[in-house]
């Protein structure tokens, strides 16, 4: 089982990866794990609180619960014939073992710092926590949930460290922010409000301007719409000047090179032969 070579590993004995795929480690050592087996471990790392017949109702939502029931315990007991066995099972429940690190707490806990109003100076990883989708490749119904969840979770991340630095006049980390969030979801709006918001406040009209046309043209393209009216707004101080000019110089009849206000002079014209014979 290959390293993640985005995600280091942490300093502990038992370290369980569910972003960007499945993989439990002993140290630095990968641990084989069968896929079914993969499965019974990430539910219970994602639902630690859950009881044994949930677990067996999400893992085998088609087989009856008396089968299900089954196949959980021949599961958990095959678990922890090895004795890297990351879980702790009691008479109801089972949950990891509290040792064990889990990545997916790392992005949630850094998420609850960032909410409560911590600076985001000292949340280092929260650009890197979360960069990769939760067990990609995976269909179950309460992955696709847990994986949805967790998306949500590091965009509204993201987008409260941008404007955290933002507020606090730090321009460029807000920045590196709101493109991380930028990265992650394309057409969502709000960071591209940001980044609009971000180079007002340097003063770069260009930029700012460059910024709402590309999102503009990419939500054309991809979806048929306009940037709402609250994207449009950011930059209606900015584009009034050029507008009013716009209008004014449409509004301006042409005039002739050196004659201000008057029609040019045409070619003068022979006298008509009535006068010529006279």
């Amino acid at each position: 089982m290959a390293a993640d070579p985005f995600t280091s590993t942490p300093d502990v004995d038992v370290s369980l990866h569910l972003l960007g795929g499945f993989r439990l480690l002993h140290g630095t050592a990968p641990v084989v794990v069968p896929r079914g087996l993969q499965r019974v471990i990430a539910l219970i790392g994602l639902r630690p609180g859950a009881t044994r017949s949930q677990l067996a109702g999400l893992l085998w939502p088609d087989a009856s619960e008396e089968r299900a029931l089954s196949s959980l315990r021949t599961a958990l007991w095959r678990l922890r014939q090895d004795p890297c066995c990351p879980l702790v099972v009691t008479a109801d429940t089972v949950q990891l073992d509290p040792t064990v690190w889990l990545d997916v707490d790392e992005l949630t806990g850094t998420a609850a710092r960032v909410r409560d109003g911590a600076d985001p100076r000292a949340t280092a990883g929260a650009l890197a926590a979360g960069r990769h989708d939760l067990l990609p490749g995976w269909y179950d119904d309460w992955v696709l949930l847990e994986r949805e969840r967790l998306r949500q979770l590091r965009l509204h991340m993201l987008e409260q460290v941008a404007g955290q630095h933002l507020t606090a006049g730090r321009h460029g980390e807000a920045l590196e922010a709101a493109l991380e969030a930028m990265a992650a979801e394309p057409l969502r709006e709000t960071p591209h409000r940001l980044v609009v918001r971000i180079h007002l406040a340097e003063g770069n009209a260009f930029e700012a301007v460059h910024a709402f046309y590309v999102y503009r043209d990419l939500l054309l393209r991809e979806l048929r719409l306009e940037p709402s009216p609250a994207m449009c707004a950011l930059l209606d101080e900015t584009l009034a000047p050029i507008r009013r000019a716009t209008r004014e110089t449409a509004a301006t009849p042409r005039r002739a090179p050196g004659h201000p206000g008057r029609a040019p002079a045409g070619p003068a014209r022979p006298p008509s032969p009535s006068r010529r014979n006279a």
